[in-house]
Order: structure tokens, then C-alpha cells, then sequence
């Protein structure tokens, strides 16, 4: 870690604890000595999967986003729990929110969503080894099952009903694995 632009905690404070997120306000000396303010959102991760069918269709979820008002169209994806490993919340995501299981994943990617001011880092999969089952989602998640192609899932982001950054990010990664 480069100690040029490094900014020292001096006093950490838990503002709000919740179900899914906790917001830290801390006090940090800045690398030119003086001071500042960071407001920090603390989340314990989460995953993606890009599932692909036979048929060679992404599965995607349409889903009401509170945050954002609207309903969007995301690849299946869910907060990681304490100590559960990326792949086993990936597997279990899949199958809540699509129905489909898969016992392969390939890992695609990991990175940060909103390093500016989170630290969730997400783990994106890959899998086109369906299994049909049952969609099973939590009593609070209510979402659509949806199988396109991705020329359809690319005029879905040109239109904002894929409106999130993972989701684009595999529509992307997936056009330019057909394209290899």
C-alpha cells in the first residue's frame, strides 16, 4: 500500500447498524496532516451469476429497487452471509432467484461497486450448467425470471431497464466471449 496518499483513523463511529448495511462516520488525518470527515457504507459482500441456458439465453431478474423507485433487469445476485464462501452464495442466489442450480461456476471477476465511499466488493460467476428447479425467494423479494439474448439484454441497457453496473459489466463480458 502506498503510504503517499494513506489517511490515518483517528476516531471511528458505528451512525446506523442495519440488516444489510452499517454506516461509519470516521475521523482521519489526511497525508498533508490535516484533518477530515469520511462517511463510510460497511457491507459484507455480495455475488453475481451470468447463467446462460442451452439455448445459449442469459437469466436475468427483473426486480422492484426501492432505492431507485423502479423496476430494473439484473443478472442474480445477493448479499453474502457471515463466513459463507462467494460460490456457495452464488449457487444459492442462483437457484432462489431464478430457479435454475448449477454445481459449476467459473469465476469471472471480483471488485468494488462505490469504492468513493463502500467497501462491498462483489464476486461475479459464470455457469452455463443449468439444472431446472423452483424459484424460492426470500418472503420480501419478489422478481421475474427473464431469458434473452445478448443483443436483446444490450438494447435492455440502451433503454435503462438494465440499469446497474454488474449487469452491464457481464452483458458486456459475455458479448465479448461470443465474439472469441
Amino acid at each position: 500500500m502506498s503510504k503517499q496518499f494513506f489517511e490515518k483513523t483517528l476516531k471511528s463511529e458505528t451512525l446506523y447498524k442495519g440488516r444489510i448495511i452499517d454506516l461509519v462516520l470516521e475521523d482521519v488525518e489526511l497525508p498533508n496532516g490535516k484533518t477530515s470527515s469520511r462517511e463510510i457504507v460497511k457491507h459484507p459482500g455480495a455475488v453475481a451469476v451470468i447463467p446462460v441456458t442451452v439455448e445459449g439465453k442469459l437469466v436475468l431478474i427483473r426486480q422492484y429497487r426501492k432505492a431507485l423507485e423502479r423496476s430494473i433487469v439484473e443478472i442474480p445476485a445477493g448479499k453474502l452471509e457471515v463466513g459463507e464462501a462467494p460460490e456457495v452464495c452464488a449457487m444459492r442466489e442462483l437457484e432462489e432467484e431464478t430457479g435454475y442450480k448449477t454445481n459449476q461456476l467459473e469465476k469471472v471477476i471480483s471488485f468494488y461497486t462505490s469504492p468513493g465511499f463502500a467497501d462491498e466488493f462483489v464476486h461475479i460467476f459464470y455457469t452455463e450448467q443449468l439444472e431446472a428447479g423452483v424459484v424460492n425467494t426470500d418472503e420480501d423479494e419478489f422478481v421475474e425470471k427473464l431469458e434473452v439474448t445478448v443483443e436483446e439484454a444490450e438494447r435492455m441497457i440502451e433503454t435503462n431497464e438494465i440499469f446497474d453496473a454488474k449487469t452491464a459489466y457481464a452483458v458486456q463480458w459475455l458479448k465479448l466471449k461470443k465474439q472469441k
